[in-house]
């Protein structure tokens, strides 16, 4: 059983930035994805961006070039560095893992682990 524990949302204004991070022992495995997803009140959970065990990153069009997620190995740490926040920003944010293999996807169903969720908002 994995266990995956986000910190660092808080709220801020519009413009603004923040840094989430992941406590992630898979990231010690050899094979993994990790996942950054959100969910805001009466929406659907959404994928947000996600990193393989090779370095690889996709990112949803609408943070492209305004989040960069990266991966600590050895401090077995996800982060998503979020700048530019905007109001549509505002959401709980999960991080998610998959080991059964390396391959990543956009849908959550294909997400192993998930941690408790950290809460981000943005004020205009």
């Amino acid at each position: 059983q994995e266990r995956l524990v986000e910190s660092g949302g808080d709220s801020v204004l519009a413009g603004g930035s923040l840094r989430l991070s992941c406590a992630a022992s898979v990231l010690t495995r050899r094979y993994w994805c990790m996942g950054w997803f959100r969910q805001a009140p009466g929406e659907e959970r959404e994928w947000v961006a996600y990193i393989d065990d090779s370095g690889t990153t996709r990112y949803t069009a609408s943070v492209q070039g305004r989040f960069t997620i990266s991966a600590d190995r050895v401090k077995a740490s996800l982060h998503l560095k979020m700048n530019s926040l905007k109001p549509e920003d505002t959401a709980i944010y999960y991080c998610a893992s998959r080991i059964i293999d390396n391959f990543c996807y956009t849908e959550a169903r294909r997400y192993d682990y998930w941690g408790q969720g950290t809460q981000v908002t943005v004020a205009s």
